[in-house]
Parts: C-alpha cells; structure tokens; sequence
C-alpha cells in the first residue's frame, strides 16, 4: 500500500505538518539568540528566505512494508520518543514487534532519487504501526513495565478508583488488551495513517482467523503524545472529565480514537522531555506542557473510528 501526501518544508530541514506544535531543543533556542545579537540585518534576510521556503510544497512518495530485522534501530527510536525516560524495555519491545511480523508496517520513502541530498537513507523509517497483546505478553518485562507505567501514571493523575478500574481490565483475560502503536517523525502528516490503520485492521482480522499470535483484541490501549497549553489549570479536569479541547493531538488522528474511549486520563512528561526527543514545544509562540494521553477503546468501536478517519483523511 502507497500513499502520496504533501508535506510542507520548512528551511533546508525537514518538513513540518500544519496544526503541531513547533518542537525546539534547547541548544537551538540558544544559537537563535546568539544570533540575533551579532548581527540582526542577516537575520531579516535569512526570515525573508525561511518565509520563502514555508510556502513551499514538496512530493513526498511513502510505501509500507512489512517489519523486519533492518527496522530495528528505526523502531526504537520512534518508541523511545514516546516512554521518553519511562521504565520501559524499548529493545524488548522492539524485538517483539519484529518477531510478529504478521502484522503491523514501517513507512519508508520510496524512489529515493541519486540528486537527493546525501543524508537520505532509502532505509530510513519515517513511521510505523502495530500492536502488542498485553494479555498474550503477560510475564514479558516490557508488557509488564508497560502496565505498571499505565497504573502507576493513572494513580497518581486520577486517584485510585480509575486505576482499578484499569487494573481490572488489564487483568481480565477473557477480554484481551492490545497496546496499539502508531508512532511517526512529526514531520510526516496524518493522511499517512489511514492505510496504515486500515492494514492493521485486515492484519489483526486474519491472525484471529488463523489463530495467530496477536488476533482479534477486545479493548485497544492507546497512548498519545498531547499538549496543554502551559499553565493552564486542569487539575480539576482529570480522568475522564478531561476537556478534549484542552488537547492537541502530536498525531491528529488520534483525537478519533479519544472521542470513543471509554476510560481515558492524562498525565506529565514534562520533566522527561529535557532530552534529545524531548525538548521545548510551542505553537503559535505559545508554549505547550507535553503530556501523555492513555485511552481505552472497545474493539467493536474501530469501524467506526475507520469510518471518521476515512471521512478526514482521506488523499
């Protein structure tokens, strides 16, 4: 399956999907004020230029593949950017992944032309998507490391009562959970996870046909990258009372997946993002309060999360 998004550049750097918030490390903030001060007139011009590039439009061609062996390190990067400095075994994890490659895809670029620029890899993962049975995974260092993040995180956010209601659906093995993951550069835009979603959807279906490994779900587990603006006071919006729109989705599409949870809570990365994959964020020269948004979703609301995604993302 192939996709042919358009994304928007930004500089000579990667581009940037309109409506995310604009990620900054902090060494860059630095430079940027450096730079200003030794000499504004470059500066007004190099802004004429950016501005220039901003409004350019690049074809970008994505091809999904099946997981292998070479989509190790890309995997884990992705996963990392998520759990951040969170307990979890992400080469574990990554290993499972590949092992079940019955299901779930990598996105990568294809017809990755010579007159590139030499710092493309046609191996470089741009993306991926697939799933973890938790229920399956019992007694796995990363499922249960997973778990008790889930917990442990829901706890503290909302107070005991959601975290065993939680519990008990993680625990209940007649009705199995599987932690979906769908994990992409920002840079990539959301009209990509259609097909991705929809492949899984076919794959998951076949493995429950043939008694494979992974199979049909009863709850999915998401766990999404969110923002608040900074400074906001939603200490009392906790749980399932949280206000969707006090959230921006890092993968838009996800907001589907929200407004059919039926038990859903936020909690802080803040103090986790002061690394590499963490950062600074802002949007609009707003800053933003990175969060986690864990959400449960019953299995027989996917078609209608396809349907919504099919309404909005459809190419």
């Amino acid at each position: 399956m192939a996709s042919r998004p358009k994304r928007r550049a930004v500089g000579s750097g990667l581009p940037q999907a309109p409506g995310v918030p604009v990620h900054r490390g902090e060494e860059e903030e630095e430079d940027e004020v450096e730079d200003e001060d030794e000499d504004d007139e470059d500066s007004d011009e190099e802004e004429d230029e950016d501005d220039e590039s901003i409004h350019e439009e690049v074809n970008v061609e994505f091809e999904a593949y099946s997981i292998s062996d070479k989509d190790y390190d890309g995997i884990k990067k992705l996963l990392q950017q998520l759990f951040l400095k969170a307990p979890v075994n992400t080469s574990e994890l990554t290993d499972l992944l590949i092992q079940q490659n019955h299901i779930g895809s990598v996105i990568k670029q294809t017809d990755v032309s010579e007159d590139s620029d030499g710092d493309v890899d046609e191996e470089e993962i741009f993306g991926f998507i697939s799933l973890l049975n938790l229920t399956e995974r019992k007694g796995t260092q990363c499922a249960e490391q997973i778990k008790e993040l889930i917990l442990s995180s829901c706890e503290k956010s909302c107070g005991k009562g959601l975290m065993e209601q939680l519990d008990a659906h993680l625990n209940d093995t007649s009705k199995p959970v599987g932690l979906l993951l769908s994990e992409r550069f920002i840079n990539v835009p959301p009209q990509i996870a259609l097909p991705m979603h929809q492949q899984l959807q076919k794959e998951l279906a076949e493995a429950h046909k043939t008694n494979k490994p992974c199979g049909k779900c009863y709850f999915y587990l998401l766990i999404s990258k969110t923002f608040v603006e900074a400074g906001k006071n939603n200490s009392r919006k906790k749980g399932n009372n949280q206000e969707k729109e006090e959230l921006m989705f890092a993968n838009a599409e996800e907001e589907f997946f929200y407004e059919k949870a039926v038990l859903k809570f936020n909690y802080s990365v803040q103090e986790e993002c002061d690394t590499r994959l963490g950062g600074r964020w802002s949007f609009d020269d707003v800053s933003m309060k990175p969060l986690r948004t864990v959400m449960l979703i019953p299995g027989d609301r996917m078609n209608e999360i396809m349907d919504k995604l099919k309404e909005h993302l459809s190419l």
